[in-house]
């Protein structure tokens, strides 16, 4: 029989009162059957709601005074164990706290004077999503209509354009016959990149669902913003813009190989869903515009030199933009974010950038080009791996496992801002010394 009572508490989430009634005491010794009884016996999975305390109690037939129950959860992001103590019928009563919707196995120990009398680990808790209407709000859900990103649209637009005016045909026939940058740029953003993001889960014992964030967060590739960081630290453009675009045309068979590989390391069984039509339209957002500056540069020489004149203060706003955006995205994300997420994300854009510099360093790439590759496997296309856990896992699993994503994004965009400003600095200096 289950008891639900609520009761009051000073926490925004719900707060729940969950017995499970049994019969038995210590009194009443048995030779056949368990020791330890969870409700009726009839079952051994109960249902509980996400973000709620609770308790139960867990019979005891042992004869022994000094019997003494251990209670833990195997699979602790989805629920936790707080608290053990025995009650006044001879059992125990269980306090626990549940967070994300998923099934969380129960390990019951019954100990002896530090002797094992009785494992069971048959009972299972089945933590619910709660109702629409009683669910937190979410900063993903209305991050399409935030005004911001309406503001910035025609912005991105036309500074997308002013990178087509800066694009080079006979750069772009090179490529075909040196294509070591794009070879780098693929190897390290979808070979080297999703490794490093699984040593650091393992490294920091991240849980399942952000061990998985982190590494479909390295193993998706840059957007529009590594050739705009090219194009403000003095790398090569036009070798930017066709590693973004071949590495975005690459995600659609290499990413699912990557996240199912990893995932089935993690232990993560759930279906991963690449998302194939906002790749396809990150495809066109990036080349329709470059290409229209192309023919603006053919066409239109003059509008040419006045989209080139708006190029570095228009990139120069984008990157602010794009830092608030991330931050006003993931401010409910992380509002829980522990530290050993945190410094995982804070190295992933630093290694990235170490990786494709020392790899186009090897190759001997001129410096313009060492910069892109750096930057090009350094800055992460995090929004694409949103996407991918957003479609992939229930809302309150998908939250916690876009941590990482939030973490990385927000780090890549301050590091290439500090590292932006630095080199403003530094040419100003340089030029004040000449």
């Amino acid at each position: 029989m289950i008891v639900p009572a609520a009761f009051a508490m000073p926490r925004a989430a719900s707060l729940v009162l969950l017995l499970f009634l049994v019969g038995g005491c210590a009194g009443e010794t048995t030779a056949d059957g368990p020791y330890l009884g969870v409700g009726d016996g009839t079952t051994v999975e109960f249902d509980f709601p996400e973000n709620s305390r609770g308790i139960f109690m867990v019979s005891c037939r042992y004869p022994g005074p000094e019997a003494w129950l251990n209670v833990a959860s195997l699979e602790p992001t989805v629920l936790v164990v707080e608290n053990v103590s025995a009650s006044w019928g001879g059992g125990f009563v269980v306090t626990i706290q549940s967070t994300l919707p998923g099934l969380a196995p129960l390990q019951l120990q019954l100990l002896d004077q530090s002797r094992l009398v009785e494992e069971r680990m048959d009972f299972r808790i089945h933590v619910s999503a709660g109702s629409s209407e009683s669910a937190p709000h979410s900063g993903l859900g209305h991050f399409s209509e935030n005004p911001v990103l309406y503001a910035l649209l025609p912005l991105i637009f036309l500074n997308k354009c002013a990178f087509g005016c800066k694009v080079e045909v006979e750069a772009l026939r090179g490529l075909v016959h040196q294509p070591h940058p794009v070879v780098l740029g693929i190897l390290g953003q979808f070979v080297v990149m999703p490794l490093y993001g699984y040593l650091m889960s393992v490294a920091f014992s991240l849980p399942t669902p952000l061990a998985l964030g982190l590494v479909i967060a390295c193993s998706s590739p840059g957007g529009g913003g590594g050739y705009l960081y090219s194009l403000l630290l003095g790398g090569d453009v036009t070798v930017a813009i066709s590693m973004t675009l071949l590495s975005t045309v690459a995600a659609t068979g290499l990413m699912p190989l990557s996240s199912a590989f990893y995932g089935r390391l993690l232990g993560a069984h759930e279906t991963l869903h690449v998302p194939f039509l906002k790749i396809l339209i990150t495809l066109l957002f990036i080349a329709v515009p470059i290409s229209t500056g192309m023919i603006v540069k053919w066409k239109l020489p003059r509008l040419s030199r006045l989209l080139l004149l708006l190029i570095r203060p228009f990139s120069f706003t984008l990157i602010v933009g794009g830092l608030f955006m991330a931050y006003h995205m993931g401010a409910f994300i992380l509002a829980h974010v522990k530290p050993p997420t945190v410094l995982a994300g804070v190295t992933v854009p630093v290694f990235g950038l170490l990786l494709g510099y020392l790899l186009a360093w090897c190759l001997g790439l001129p410096g313009p080009q060492r910069r892109t590759v750096s930057i090009e496997i350094g800055v992460q296309n995090s929004l694409l791996a949103l996407a991918v856990l957003q479609l992939s896992f229930q809302r309150a699993q998908a939250d916690f496992a876009s941590q990482a994503p939030f973490i990385v994004a927000l780090s890549s965009t301050s590091e290439m801002l500090l590292l932006v400003l630095g080199h403003l600095v530094y040419k100003k200096l340089c030029c004040a010394g000449s």
